[in-house]
């Protein structure tokens, strides 16, 4: 990236996605601690405007760097990187290949077997097989397998009388994954450096409303849990973000079956654009780590390039 000292940077932020609302409150709180470090902030909706006409108005703004806020598909999946790359426009986050990599939640966890790195087997199916039988023993978990936020999750407990009762607008292929008991860790990791571990304490399944409506989940960070599980947490979530090519900042999910210790341990996700307001988990540990708010923006910022 160009290295003014405030260079010009366009927060691309809503766009069309299930996760344009998280995406919204990303980009106002990322503009406004960019501002803060002395950057000169363009915030657009890439929701509003056709992908041409998008391309056409990041050209005549002529940005040093685009600061990618956007959430779910076609912000994260690999489309947007493909444009920004393209025009030739520095952006931030990962590139064409590991956002579209991480997107597929199944093509994922083949990279994670291939690093040795443990995961939750998983089938994809399609939604009408689901919804017509068990296609595991539960319990089990469906969900899109192309999404974030934990949009779409439906929970099949052991004592389930018959399948899920899909809604319609579920995709017509579907993850169906082991149901896996224990606590929810997290680990961000930011550049080539994990930053520590959070426990997230939540009343059932830490789903899109757990993770967004004020009182959903409480995070403890640093988590308390054994040294072993915290270390293997920070070892494992930044292998995952080498192995599968992530830049900038990267935030790894995990289960841990407490009965199990090390062998509990199992990662869930890798997410490329995880949630950026400063009380977002990966803001949250930048901030334990003594990394400010707008110092991580502005950092991510520096950090942006083409060819990630």
């Amino acid at each position: 990236m160009s290295s003014r000292a405030n260079p010009k940077v366009v927060v691309l932020m809503g766009g069309p996605s299930a996760e344009r609302d998280v995406s919204l409150s990303t980009g106002a709180e990322c503009a406004a601690a960019l501002r803060v470090s002395g950057c000169d902030v363009i915030e657009m909706d890439a929701g509003q405007q056709t992908s041409a006409d998008l391309a056409v108005h990041l050209q005549e703004i002529a940005p040093d760097a685009v600061f990618n806020a956007l959430h779910g598909r076609w912000g994260e999946d690999g489309c947007v990187q493909g444009m920004l790359e393209w025009l030739r426009i520095p952006y931030t986050h990962s590139g064409v290949l590991a956002s579209a990599l991480t997107m597929d939640k199944q093509r994922t966890k083949e990279v994670y077997q291939a690093h040795g790195l443990p995961f939750v087997k998983s089938v994809i199916a399609s939604a009408d097989d689901v919804k017509a039988d068990h296609v595991m023993t539960p319990p089990y978990v469906v969900k899109p397998f192309n999404e974030g936020s934990s949009v779409g999750i439906y929970i099949v407990n052991d004592t389930a009388n018959g399948p899920p009762k899909l809604a319609d607008d579920m995709p017509a292929q579907v993850m169906v994954e082991t149901y896996a008991p224990g606590r929810e860790l997290t680990t961000a990791v930011m550049g080539d450096r994990a930053l520590t571990v959070t426990d997230i304490i939540v009343d059932g399944w830490y789903d899109y409303a757990a993770k967004y409506e004020e009182g959903g989940s409480r995070h403890v960070i640093p988590a308390d849990i054994p040294q072993d599980i915290f270390d293997a947490c920070k070892d494992y979530a930044l292998r995952a973000h080498q192995a599968l090519g992530c830049r900038g900042m990267s935030r790894t999910d995990f289960r841990w079956d407490e009965s199990r210790g090390l062998e509990g341990l199992i990662l869930l996700e890798t997410n490329t654009q995880p949630g950026m307001t400063p009380t977002s988990l990966a803001p949250e540990q930048a901030d334990h780590c003594g990394i400010s708010f707008p110092d991580l923006c502005r950092w991510l910022v520096e950090d942006a390039s083409c060819d990630r």
